[in-house]
């Protein structure tokens, strides 16, 4: 599961799983936060299902 939460200058990425735990990221502007997205689903994780990372990406773009 990922959250994210805007709090004032900066965003902050929370990605929760039952293997891992709950990691946090902080990020100063959008382009920081979208450079990170780009690198943390790489299309190839998502081969025959582009669209799903099309849809994630989109909804990062939209916050």
């Amino acid at each position: 599961m990922l959250s994210v939460e805007v709090n004032g200058k900066s965003l902050i990425v929370r990605e929760i799983s039952d293997q891992w735990g709950e990691e946090c990221h902080t990020f100063l502007s959008r382009p920081e936060m979208m450079h990170w997205v780009e690198r943390r689903f790489p299309p190839g994780d998502f081969v025959g299902k582009e669209d799903e990372r099309e849809s994630l990406l989109t909804a990062f773009r939209d916050i």
